[in-house]
């Protein structure tokens, strides 16, 4: 049994898909305009451990990643500028060249951090038609109208709005602290359709129904989900602050074109903090994998990292815990390393505590503490220990069976052998002179039960 807590009904339900053992999730991607940072790794890992859980159990995936590479301006009050045309202004750049460059990145960000692959991937840009198509439903149900700059959703004319976030109009208008947009009937209406203002050329523009102009933010999730995963689907995912406006007006939007529920399982992470402040590219705090890296860290290090911490609780990272989920990486690939090899069985008893744990809302801390104790216990026999962790990483993604012994050379591995012969002969000072000579050369070594153990100095 899977218990999956729901941002909708904000509580954690029995998860029971639409189709048996098949699932269809839809994951918002990154508006292309900088680097990804932390948080959005963070974000990502969380829904890809999610996908591993749910593959765990015997489901087949079917995940869409979308890409947002237009529509999406600097203030959610359909006001500013498209971040994406911001973007390359600023780095005098075309719009295009800065979508590309920021999405390989991205996707070479997803392959170290070991994030499964998404069945598709795709570009707002590439769907503009659909969106155009589901514009035009909208207008013709009376759930939109035409201005001057663009066509609007009428958030009045759906009753269920605010039911994801709370936001509910009367809620709104209470506490309203929004600029006037004097073409929107209501200033918490939203776009779905830019037009471009006279005497304005945008690199990205289209022609539609309307006049030239370039799709809002929130209606390229939708029609891009319903392309692909159909009216009404298994689980979205995206980021605490996706909730509001955007995956909001997600529901609005396709449950008004509909008439249908839109999504059954809403998976929110919360935010990733950075000196107790949300990390984000507009507070210019944001810090990224290869910033990690330079400090001499690995993106599986920063995965473990997020595997000590629940999804639903506040992460705030700092350099020190990232040094610790190092540490008891580097131990966990050394307890693996030292494991016999062969024929063995998974342990009934640890996958079911195991299991137990990632099923109760993906509670990766307890599934880690479960690994641990498996790492300790000594009456396990060590090729099902090694079966066993295997099994789990299909979950955690730390690579444990790919990781690559390292090549000690035959001088350092010569001093190892004088140290460890001074030491049963012992000679201990003179192997503690030796053992030194071993770090100035880069190189550590860890005495276990099992002897002595060579280690590169990171």
């Amino acid at each position: 049994m899977i218990k999956l807590y729901n941002t909708l009904s904000r509580k954690k339900e029995i998860f029971k898909p639409i189709k048996d053992k098949k699932v269809g999730m839809y994951t918002c991607g990154p508006t292309v305009y900088d680097y990804d940072h932390l948080g959005h790794a963070w974000t990502y890992t969380q829904a890809d451990l999610l996908r591993r859980m749910l593959e765990y159990n015997g489901y087949k995936i079917k995940q869409v990643l979308n890409i947002t590479d237009v529509g999406h301006l600097t203030d959610d009050s359909d006001s500013g500028e498209d971040k994406m045309e911001k973007s390359a202004k600023e780095k005098k750049k075309n719009v295009f060249e800065i979508a590309d460059y920021y999405i390989k990145i991205y996707l070479e960000n997803r392959k170290k951090l070991n994030l499964e692959e998404p069945e598709i991937i795709c570009r707002a840009t590439d769907h503009i038609k659909e969106m155009i198509d589901l514009i035009k439903i909208l207008i013709k149900k009376g759930y939109a109208y035409e201005t001057e700059d663009g066509i609007y959703f009428e958030v009045k004319k759906f009753p269920f709005y605010g039911k994801l976030s709370g936001n509910t109009l009367k809620k709104l208008k209470a506490g309203a602290r929004i600029e006037i947009n004097p073409y929107k009937k209501s200033p918490f209406d939203f776009a779905l359709w830019k037009l471009t203002p006279k005497g304005v050329k945008r690199q990205m523009e289209w022609d539609s129904p309307w006049g030239k102009g370039f799709p809002g933010w929130h209606i390229e999730c939708s029609a891009m989900s319903m392309k692909y995963l159909g009216k009404t689907f298994d689980i979205h995912t995206g980021g605490e602050d996706n909730i509001f406006p955007h995956h909001e007006s997600e529901i609005a939007q396709s449950e008004a074109a509909t008439g249908k529920k839109f999504v059954n399982y809403w998976f929110h992470p919360r935010f990733l903090k950075i000196n107790g402040q949300k990390m984000s590219k507009s507070l210019k705090n944001f810090l990224t994998l290869s910033d990690i890296e330079k400090e001499g860290f690995s993106a599986i290090d920063l995965r473990y990292l997020f595997l000590t911490s629940h999804y639903k609780s506040p992460f705030n990272f700092t350099f020190k815990k990232l040094k610790n989920a190092q540490i008891s990486l580097n131990k966990i690939y050394e307890n693996f390393s030292l494991l016999k090899e062969g024929k063995g069985e998974i342990d009934k008893k640890y996958k079911k505590e195991f299991l137990n744990a990632i099923n109760d809302d993906l509670n990766m801390p307890k599934a880690i503490s479960v690994l641990w104790k498996l790492i300790k216990d000594k009456k396990i026999k060590e090729e099902n220990k090694r079966a066993t962790l295997i099994d789990f990483d299909k979950v955690l993604g730390l690579n444990i069976e790919k990781i690559e012994k390292e090549i000690i050379p035959p001088l350092i591995e010569d001093l190892a052998y004088q140290r460890e012969k001074l030491r049963k002969e012992k000679k201990w000072e003179e192997a503690d002179k030796l053992r030194k000579e071993i770090e100035k050369n880069g190189y550590r070594i860890d005495d276990t039960k099992k002897g002595p153990i060579i280690k590169k100095i990171k």
